[in-house]
């Protein structure tokens, strides 16, 4: 045990460290020797993110954890963190954690360097930034490809040693170049940084012209391109005398207007300027680091019409070239980060900037110089961390988080979760009468005018050709085979009709007019039972039909009314992947389907080559006798000089001819020309997809391109069947308005043809539909509404169902078929409409933006399909195959992003060459293959049930899907189920309650005062 002399000069040591550093908020580290250890302590250190100690037991030492810069005190075998937080991440959180809301601007970064080229002194562009750095290839007049920049951490402490050393000017007022000069060199002047009589040389070399890389000189030699000489002679000084210093004009020349470099630049952008060079009458580093009170535009500076926030300027001594230019790389690729870019602009001091520059060097990664060439250009990455990541661990309510072990690993439970599966305010339970409706009615009420100006997009116009050709094709396949499951009382125009009416006036009135409504599997199977039903039993159809849909009709009200849409909340990822995936490969299976019918009608020819010789057909002269035909005996007698073997098949039938060999018979292979109408369509519209990825053509086109993939690919693979011309099968459109079974009409009368019981009895059927319903529409609405879309104008999920049983009841008086959403259509109309960033920064990605959310589109694709009845001419044109080929396209297309098809294909994967997942760092490899075997199980469950009679329980089984999840509960942890799928409600919500809690304890354990921690350390 140690004495009470060790114990009371521990505590005053640290009482008089503590807070004495605290009380006078030092900039500098103290410094004790106690026990042969040298302690250290950050300054800028709230007395609450002291630790308290426990087990205490002496000796004890103090130790400095040189990695974090945190104080640690042991005692025994424990050590207790008394900060963890280093001084620059401390005085950032301070200069960041200020109230102030104003976004920073994107900074654009330009390094120009002082070169000597024949005889005149000029400043020269060799580098800029707006996210990654570009560069002049030496010895060209091009711009090298956006990369990422590598520096020299020897490079990044010189720029430290600049900015502390030179001179740094905060809030400068400048509205010229020659004003701010005047000020920086005065300053160095005042400082005692430069001789005043060197005021003169420096302003003449910093006030010469600059050439941007866009600018090309008249008359220049080959050998004279990348010749550089960063020498300023003191001839060219004392030309100074006898010219003006003022080589730079204040405002924007006719080149920096039409420069087209400013389309990747933000609109809000300022510039921040790096001047480097060396010249020959200084014998020491020039540095100055200026910011401007405001942006100025300072004419030529810089190559865009920006106006200019920053200035670094670095002249030295001459044999130092390579070194300035690194430093100037250095804090031009500081100035586009977008932490240090805030620290810039919120600085107050010279060590505000320089605890930025400390930041930096935190978070860099040095590259072993034999392991790696800085000569390779590192390519872009498609993703970034985000700054909002970085910031928040300067965050004052994140530090309590940073406390670790001594060993700086914090050790205990792991409780990081992704970010939850939020559904949003419209599913909220408000348990009055159609609160939720009115809700819903109040959230879209405002967005009435813009669901139409919105629309007025080039983009619309391939979305309408993308959804439209989508949905006449789906119109006809579900229309042909509702015809032949219910004798003609429903086809191919009721589905057309239908189809025109129930999307026009979903789209106009709904919650989320992005839906696409049509008809589905599970109703086409419902419809075919129903018939049968009605068939053998002697009951009219069609008024059966209409019983159900107004029972249903009345179902869906009741829903909406009590907000019963509150369940869908319970729908986790598990199911909306689920539900998902099976329409796409129902999309999928039934184009292939399609494509195998027309297989087995028009067979692949099998070829013998060595009968080639007896491959022929001849057309013979009819026998004049033998004709009874006065016309022909007519035509053979004026045709008796013709030549008949030189007449095509249809001449010879027409003429009267016979034709005769082994080849008259010959069909051509449709089944293969179907097939490469097939499989090019998709393929195409794949590739056209992708096009704007590529490198070829500027941008602007590689989008206009994707955007018209689908259009294209129809267009080319149409002319590519006319020049063929096979008799492929065409799209088959109706040309008359007018019901398909002609003892039926428009209108369906409710009495008089069945019981009066079976008014009432219908209730049980319509329930069932209802169920169906209200699944295919509310999941469907989900997966639209996800918040990956960024969806800004919010949805309604009650007023869609409002509007989904209103139509059901009037289809159901004009005997048309039952409209839903579809959710692989949907999707598709929601990825035609997506946004991106039209000024990103060289080598960055599109920024997705969120999906054009308007009305026009829906309405456009459900009208021209109502008028598709008069545009049979040109539709007959079409080959079905081309369609189909489409259908294939929305059904993988839609299978994209969703995380369950990814975990599929990591069964096939080795573990090292898997793709880096958030979910496969948090989750053991078996675990996932589990859960993902789990869904595959369910998904060949729901599959089987499809493909059987028992198709009619389709909508339960979706049902037993949130089921099935709720068990899983018992097999996985919660841990590994927020990573792999969402957490239920109830669980979440007991989630938050603990991690509230445990934020309560932990601060009731923190000290609350100085004198708390005198205390503590005092009974210590």
């Amino acid at each position: 045990m140690a004495s009470n002399d060790d114990q009371k000069t521990l505590v005053f040591y640290c009482e008089h460290l503590l807070f004495n550093m605290l009380q006078f908020y030092t900039q500098e580290s103290e410094q004790l020797k106690f026990d042969g250890h040298v302690l250290h302590l950050a300054s800028h250190v709230h007395p609450s993110k002291l630790a308290r100690v426990d087990n205490r037991q002496l000796p004890c030492r103090l130790l400095k954890n040189k990695s974090t810069s945190s104080v640690l005190m042991k005692c025994g075998t424990d050590s207790v963190s008394l900060f963890s937080v280093s001084p620059a991440a401390e005085r950032l959180r301070h200069i960041l954690g200020e109230d102030d809301n104003t976004p920073t601007p994107t900074i654009f970064t330009e390094m120009d360097t002082l070169q000597n080229e024949g005889g005149e002194i000029e400043w020269k562009e060799s580098a800029r930034w707006v996210k990654f750095e570009e560069k002049v290839e030496e010895g060209g007049e091009r711009w090298s490809k956006p990369h990422v920049s590598t520096l020299t951490l020897h490079s990044l402490f010189e720029l430290r040693t600049c900015l502390q050393t030179g001179s740094i000017l905060l809030d400068l007022e400048g509205y010229s170049l020659p004003q701010i000069v005047d000020e920086i060199v005065d300053r160095q002047i005042a400082d005692g940084l430069i001789p005043p009589d060197l005021k003169e040389k420096i302003s003449f070399v910093l006030l010469r012209k600059h050439r941007h890389q866009t600018k090309k000189p008249i008359h220049r030699s080959l050998a004279d391109i990348g010749k550089s000489s960063s020498a300023a002679s003191s001839e060219f000084v004392r030309q100074a005398q006898s010219r003006s210093m003022n080589d730079i004009s204040d405002t924007p020349s006719t080149d920096q207007l039409k420069n087209k470099f400013m389309k990747k630049i933000p609109r809000d952008a300022e510039a921040s300027n790096v001047l480097v060079g060396e010249v020959d009458f200084l014998d020491k580093p020039f540095v100055s680091f200026v910011r401007l009170a405001q942006a100025t535009t300072l004419g030529g500076l810089t190559e865009v019409p920006v106006p200019t926030r920053f200035l670094f300027i670095l002249l030295g001594p001459q044999g130092k070239t390579k070194s300035y230019n690194e430093i100037g790389r250095a804090i031009a690729t500081l100035m586009v980060d977008d932490l240090f870019s805030d620290v810039a602009y919120k600085a107050r001091d010279r060590e505000d900037l320089i605890a930025g520059v400390d930041e930096f060097l935190d978070e860099v990664i040095v590259l072993p110089p034999g392991e790696w060439d800085p000569k390779i250009r590192i390519e872009p990455p498609k993703k970034v961390p985000s700054a909002e990541m970085r910031k928040s661990v300067l965050n004052l309510n994140e530090l309590g988080q940073m406390n670790g072990s001594a060993g700086g690993a914090a050790g205990g439970e792991d409780t990081e979760f992704p970010a939850p599966h939020e559904l949003g305010e419209e599913l909220k339970f408000t348990g009055r009468f159609a609160g939720g409706l009115w809700l819903d009615i109040k959230r879209k009420a405002p967005w009435i005018c813009s669901d139409i100006y919105d629309g007025f997009h080039i983009q619309s116009i391939s979305a309408v050709v993308f959804i439209y050709l989508g949905c006449i094709t789906n119109a006809i396949t579900f229309g042909g085979l509702l015809g032949d499951a219910t004798d003609n009382y429903q086809g191919v125009m009721e589905s057309f009709l239908g189809t025109a009416l129930a999307g026009t006036v979903f789209c106009a009135f709904s919650g989320q007019p992005l839906i696409i409504l049509s008809s589905t599997g599970p109703i086409l199977i419902f419809e075919k039972l129903l018939y049968e039903f009605s068939k053998s039993n002697g009951i009219d159809y069609m008024e059966l039909r209409l019983w159900i849909g107004i029972h249903s009709c009345l179902q869906c009200f009741l829903l909406v009314v009590t907000d019963a849409s509150y369940i869908i909340k319970y729908m986790t990822r598990f199911t909306e992947e689920g539900f998902s995936s099976l329409i796409s490969f129902i999309f999928i299976s039934d184009a292939i389907k399609k494509m195998d019918t027309y297989h087995k009608i028009t067979p692949v020819c099998s070829s013998q080559p060595d009968y080639i010789t007896s491959y022929k057909c001849e057309c013979i002269a009819p026998d004049q006798g033998e004709s009874a035909n006065p016309f022909l005996y007519f035509l053979y007698f004026n045709l008796t000089d013709m030549d008949w073997s030189q007449l095509s098949k249809k001449e010879c039938v027409n003429y009267g001819g016979t034709l005769v060999g082994n080849s008259c018979k010959y069909v051509p292979d449709l089944a293969l020309m179907s097939f490469i109408l097939f499989f090019g369509t998709y393929s195409m519209t794949v590739s056209l997809k992708k096009f704007k990825f590529s490198r070829y053509f500027p941008t602007t086109l590689r989008k206009l391109i994707s955007d018209f993939a689908i259009f294209m690919s129809i267009m080319s693979f149409v002319g590519l069947d006319m020049l063929m011309g096979l008799d492929t099968p065409k799209l088959i459109v109706p040309t008359e308005v007018k019901p398909t079974r002609p003892d039926r009409g428009w209108l369906v009368m409710p009495f008089g043809k069945n019981p009066w019981w079976w008014y009432v009895a219908s209730f049980v059927p319509a329930l069932l539909v209802t169920i169906l319903i209200f699944m295919d529409q509310q999941i469907s609405a989900v997966i639209v509404n996800r918040k990956e879309n960024k969806l800004k104008k919010g949805c309604g999920y009650h007023l869609d169902l409002f509007w989904v049983g209103v139509l059901m009841a009037a289809c159901s008086f004009m005997g048309l078929p039952w409209y839903v959403a579809a959710t692989v259509i949907s999707i598709a109309h929601i990825d035609s409409l997506k946004m991106e960033s039209e000024s990103s920064a060289p080598g960055e990605q599109p920024q997705f933006l969120g999906v054009r959310e308007q009305r026009l589109t829906g309405i456009m694709v459900f009208v021209l399909t109502g008028l598709s009845v008069f545009l049979a001419p040109v539709l007959q044109y079409i080959p079905m195959p081309v369609l189909y080929g489409v259908f294939l396209y929305m059904g993988v297309a839609s299978l994209s992003g969703i995380q369950f098809w990814e975990r599929i294909k990591l069964y096939l994967m080795p573990p090292k060459h898997q793709p880096d997942f958030s979910f496969l760092r948090h989750v053991p490899l078996r675990r996932v293959h589990l859960f993902t075997l789990v869904q595959i199980v369910c998904l060949a469950v729901l599959w089987i049930l499809k493909s059987t009679f028992l198709a009619i329980i389709f909508p339960v089984m979706i049902l037993g899907l949130m089921v099935v999840r709720k068990l899983l509960d018992l097999m996985f942890s919660q841990h590994d189920l927020a990573w792999l799928d969402d957490i239920l409600p109830d669980k979440d919500k007991k989630t938050k309650e603990d991690d509230k809690k445990k934020k309560r304890n932990k601060k009731a354990a923190e000290p609350e005062s100085d004198e708390e921690v005198r205390k503590m350390l005092t009974k210590f």
